[in-house]
């Protein structure tokens, strides 16, 4: 290479060089400037990127309840056992467990509504026409019917068809006997059916017991506690144990309240006057000390009407009262043979 090459071959390294030098200098002059542009964009797109998401789960969701609806809705086309047993050429204990799956997802629910509950009967009804050995159906829709959906006449007519074709399933009549004492005020009908829970062969030692204390003790919170940790013995689901462990907890609360309103009882007719406070009853020892609120709140007490009443259950628990004529019911009662309007009709 001669000497005027070598020359041009380094003009045009400078030239590059100090070129490239330039440009970065202008770039990062450039970047400076445009940095608010930048951070703007960039929260544009994270902006953009959350709308997408939110809008991908709120699809999610609408296809979750799309696809739960017409579960439901697959409840209330179902035609009734006695039509589809046949139909299912000996299949019918393959078809009963395979509603049982479809049933579960509907079950699994937090909240139904009373049309939704009636088809879970009805499905609950069909499934055990299959198979009428299917024990469990009976007891966890006797449990969603009666606790979740406060309809004991519903749980009554599974629960009873249950027994008839289950008669050494102890836990059929003695969730009976809970329907009975609990949601419709009748503990000698309950104390009957504990008793034939008790007769029978895998029937807790406890059952007798308890049986004799419904029949004897007809309205007392004590029986009631009893029935209830009774019950939460042979309950496994967290879901129900929480039910029944809050449930205890009223009953303690109506306990309590008694004990408090028999003591302001006490103190009026010793001192010829009512008490200001619920400690003036422990100091006149009308009571040893007073009971703690289960729920965390406090028991307070009306000085001019004497009633005790408790902060976080203002509302009393009236299942445990003796009652002089059966119980009013808050739905239409539904007699055997179980029939709605439905569209399986």
């Amino acid at each position: 290479m001669g000497p005027g090459s070598q020359l041009m071959a380094v003009g045009t390294f400078r030239f590059i060089h100090s070129a490239g030098v330039t440009f970065m200098a202008v770039s990062t002059v450039l970047h400076h400037r445009n940095a608010p542009i930048l951070n703007q964009l960039l929260l544009c797109m994270g902006a953009l990127l959350l709308l997408a998401s939110v809008g991908w789960l709120q699809g999610e969701l609408d296809l979750q309840q799309d696809r739960t609806a017409a579960q439901i809705e697959g409840l209330a086309q179902l035609p009734k056992g006695e039509y589809l047993k046949p139909a299912l050429l000996g299949y019918h204990h393959l078809g009963a467990d395979m509603l049982w799956l479809r049933l579960i997802q509907v079950m699994g629910k937090k909240r139904n509504t009373e049309d939704e509950y009636e088809w879970m009967y009805h499905a609950l009804d069909v499934l055990t026409t299959l198979d009428p050995q299917y024990a469990y159906a009976y007891y966890a829709g006797g449990v969603i019917l009666g606790d979740l959906a406060n309809r004991p006449d519903l749980s009554n007519l599974l629960l009873e068809k249950g027994f008839k074709a289950n008669p050494d399933v102890w836990n059929i009549p003695f969730l009976l006997g809970y329907n009975y004492y609990f949601l419709l005020g009748d503990p000698a009908k309950g104390a009957e059916f504990i008793m034939q829970a008790a007769r029978l062969p895998e029937g807790p030692s406890y059952l007798p017991g308890l049986a004799t204390r419904m029949a004897a003790e007809a309205g007392s919170p004590d029986t009631a506690l009893a029935f209830l940790d009774a019950r939460l013995r042979e309950t496994q689901d967290p879901e129900m144990r929480e039910f029944l462990e809050n449930r205890m907890k009223e009953v303690i609360i109506e306990r309590d309240l008694r004990l408090l309103e028999s003591a302001v009882k006490t103190y009026r007719t010793q001192q010829q006057t009512p008490p200001a406070t619920l400690m003036d009853l422990v100091r006149a020892g009308a009571l040893p000390n007073l009971p703690e609120e289960p729920f965390g709140g406090d028991y307070r007490l009306d000085p001019k009407t004497g009633s005790v009443s408790s902060s976080t259950h203002p509302s009393r628990l009236r299942t445990f009262f003796k009652r002089n004529k059966p119980s009013a019911y808050l739905f239409p009662k539904v007699e055997p043979p179980y029939s709605f309007p439905r569209t399986w009709e």
